[in-house]
Formats: C-alpha cells, sequence, structure tokens
C-alpha cells in the first residue's frame, strides 16, 4: 500500500490552518492542525509526521523556537517548511540556521506550497539513511569532538577550531551519514536547499576549507575523501560522546 504523507500544520489563525488543510487534504496529503507548540508536541506523541508547515510569528513560542526545539529531538529529522508573514532576511537566515528545509512568504498561493511539500520530500526521501547520531549532545570522530549544540569544534587537546555556519552544516551532514557517499547535489540539497544553483561549485569550495581544519594533511585527506564522479564520502568512525 503506497505511504500517503502525513503533513502537520501548524498556525496560530485558526482560518490559515484549516484552509492550508483543506487544501492539502484535496491534493491527496493526511493533515493534522496544530494552534501552538503544546498542540504540536501532542500531535508528535502519537506519531511524527513527514513535515511540518510551521508559521513563524505566533504568540508565546513562536516558530524559530519550536523549529530549534525539533532539530534537537531524537530520531529522524522533521522536514520543516517556515511561512512567515515578513519578508525580512533576518527571519529567513535564522530558520535555514536552525534546519529548516524551505520557507513561504505569506501571502502565498496554496499550488506553490505543495511544490514546496513535494521538492523537500522528494529531497528528503532520495537521501540515503542515516548512519550518525543525529541530535546527540557531541560527536567524536577520529581526533575531533564536534559539539552539535553549541557548533563547536575541538581537538584531543582542547583546543577549539572556529566553523562558518556553512562548515558546520557541511560537517553536520558528514557525522549523519558516514561511510556514504554523498553526491555533490545531495550535499548542496541538504545545505544549501532550494538556493542552489545549477553547477553551484561552492560543496568544492566548501569541503576545502573544512578539510584545512580538520586534516592533518588536506592534500592527501583521510576523513573526507573524494570520489571522482561521485561526490565524497567521511571516513572515520562515528561516536556520541
Amino acid at each position: 500500500m503506497e505511504h500517503v504523507p502525513h503533513i502537520a500544520v501548524v498556525d496560530d489563525h485558526r482560518e490559515i490552518r484549516d484552509l492550508v488543510a483543506k487544501y492539502l487534504q484535496q491534493q491527496g496529503y493526511r493533515v493534522s492542525t496544530a494552534e501552538n507548540g503544546t498542540a504540536l508536541r501532542r500531535l508528535i506523541e502519537r506519531g511524527a509526521p513527514d513535515l511540518v508547515v510551521l508559521d513563524i510569528m505566533m504568540p508565546g513560542e513562536d516558530g524559530l523556537t519550536l523549529c530549534r526545539e525539533l532539530r534537537e529531538r531524537p530520531g529522524p529529522a522533521i522536514p520543516i517548511i517556515f511561512l512567515t508573514a515578513r519578508i525580512d532576511e533576518t527571519d529567513r537566515v535564522i530558520g535555514l540556521e536552525l534546519g529548516a528545509d524551505d520557507y513561504l512568504v505569506k501571502p502565498f498561493s496554496s499550488r506553490e506550497l505543495v511544490a514546496r511539500i513535494k521538492a523537500v520530500l522528494r529531497r528528503v526521501n532520495s537521501l540515503p539513511p542515516q548512519r550518525g547520531a543525529r541530535r546527540a549532545g557531541s560527536i567524536r570522530f577520529d581526533r575531533w569532538v564536534l559539539n552539535m549544540g553549541r557548533r563547536e569544534l575541538q581537538n584531543d587537546d582542547g583546543v577549539g577550531v572556529p566553523l562558518s555556519t556553512a562548515e558546520f552544516r557541511l560537517l553536520k551532514i558528514f557525522v549523519e551519514h558516514p561511510g556514504i557517499v554523498l553526491s555533490r547535489d545531495q550535499l548542496l540539497d541538504l545545505t544549501v536547499g532550494r538556493e542552489a544553483e545549477p553547477f553551484d561549485r561552492s560543496i568544492d569550495n566548501q569541503i576545502s576549507r573544512l578539510r584545512r581544519k580538520v586534516e592533518l594533511d588536506p592534500k592527501n585527506p583521510t576523513i573526507i575523501q573524494t570520489h571522482r564522479g561521485g561526490g565524497y564520502s567521511f571516513m572515520p568512525e562515528v561516536y556520541t560522546v
């Protein structure tokens, strides 16, 4: 039997919740609604949805707070699409840095929302399964410890190495998929998403910068290996600490 994606719509405005839910149901999705974070938690306790459509501007716990909480919970990450009433780049950037998969500015067309949902689900489902510990506080590999919550990288001597947002995202993806060859397109989807451009070579540049920070000899890498025509793989064993 074919799996019917379950979408959770979280918005404090009932009219918007009901309108979006009705349209998504007409498109064949299974839909649940929640008016706030408490209702969303109850919904997830009954069974995690395949994707959350999450309003940013809500009283009390806003969407950014809920996104951060969802990204820190154990288990597979739930894809998130933000809805925002403001064309504020700060909200968009913060949301993407917290781990949102996409965003949509109100007012939006229902057709565009469905297109975004399909794109995010297709991207997530095309990825290989995770092998690393996704939501652990710290991850050890080789001679390094990566603190996922604080986004800090330290070597065995306790010396910290600063990571840019892009470098952290890339390293996070690698420790979540150790030993798996990830293509450039997959890495772009996971780190940049829909903002990626065709033939984007930024992944190669980011990997070069990351190698200079984690490899003993960046010219002969042993941690992040290149597969000609295939992409990159993360070779060390990964442990939760």
